[in-house]
């Protein structure tokens, strides 16, 4: 009796099986083999792009997916503002340092020092409570100006701040108080010191204004500041009377952008005003000449 050739050990369901397990075997449509000559079932299996990992696809995601929000960009005004800012800062630290009243000019003011009857101070809040204390640089920056010799000014001293504001204003102060020959002198020089920093140039000369109901002259000017790419408008201001003088700036996100003859002036003449009235105080003592 002739011994057949031995057969591969059966699967649990019948199917032969290699040592391995089963041979490979080609994917079947569950739906019955696929007629080549119609269109392939839309149930059919289809070659992914890669691999998939846990079924989902890859590549771009399906219409009814949620759209990813493009990443936040830096706003150019923020740049512009923040720009401004910096330079009314440095402007107003060398107000007083660099273009000092004691050159050829200064010994053209005559006359007695008057009494000392004024002086600034630093509220928390400027404009009617629009702006508030950012930071007091008197005692610091301020002791530059103070320590340096001036024969128009007697018993100086000096008051440097910034404020802001919550729509991003930000308000610089670099002012003095004392007994001043000159005050009108005293004005022009401020405004001339302020556009000697590095990076500003006049747009707009200076003009004088009289804000009605504050007896004070107050001289404007426009400058432009330019810190590599980014350019920004400046509208900054000065007052001098017998005991106060100081620079003032505002800049906010709107006037940072304006075309320098669109500034408006005037009202920037009336906020250093308002400033002035809020800030000068009496210190009821006089002193002599």
């Amino acid at each position: 009796m002739t011994t057949p050739p031995p057969q591969p050990p059966q699967g649990p369901y019948g199917a032969p099986q290699g040592p391995y397990g089963p041979p490979p075997q080609p994917q079947q449509n569950p739906y019955g083999q696929q007629n080549p000559q119609h269109q392939q079932s839309p149930y059919a299996q289809q070659p992914a792009p890669g691999p998939q990992p846990y079924g989902y696809p890859q590549g771009p995601p399906p219409a009814f997916g949620f759209p990813q929000a493009p990443p936040p960009r830096k706003k150019r005004t923020g740049l512009i503002v923040g720009a401004a800012v910096g330079a009314l800062v440095v402007a107003g630290g060398i107000v007083f340092g660099v273009a000092r009243l004691a050159d050829a000019g200064a010994s053209a003011v005559s006359g007695e020092f008057p009494a000392a009857e004024y002086r600034l101070t630093v509220p928390k809040k400027l404009l009617d409570e629009e702006y508030t204390l950012l930071k007091d640089s008197s005692a610091t920056e301020g002791r530059e100006i103070e320590q340096t010799y001036d024969p128009s000014i007697r018993d100086a001293k000096a008051v440097v701040t910034q404020y802001t504001s919550s729509a991003g204003g930000t308000l610089v102060i670099s002012g003095m108080w004392g007994r001043i020959k000159g005050p009108e002198f005293t004005r022009g020089k401020i405004l001339e010191g302020a556009t000697r920093t590095e990076g500003l140039t006049i747009a707009v000369p200076a003009r004088e204004f009289t804000p009605q109901g504050y007896g004070i002259t107050v001289s404007c000017q426009v400058a432009r500041s330019k810190e590599g790419a980014i350019t920004s408008t400046i509208p900054m201001c000065a007052w001098g009377d017998d005991n106060t003088a100081s620079f003032v700036a505002v800049v906010t996100p709107e006037t940072a952008l304006q075309d320098p003859e669109k500034v408006d002036l005037e009202k920037a003449a009336l906020d250093t005003a308002r400033v002035r009235a809020e800030t000068r105080k009496p210190i009821g003592a006089t002193q002599a000449g």
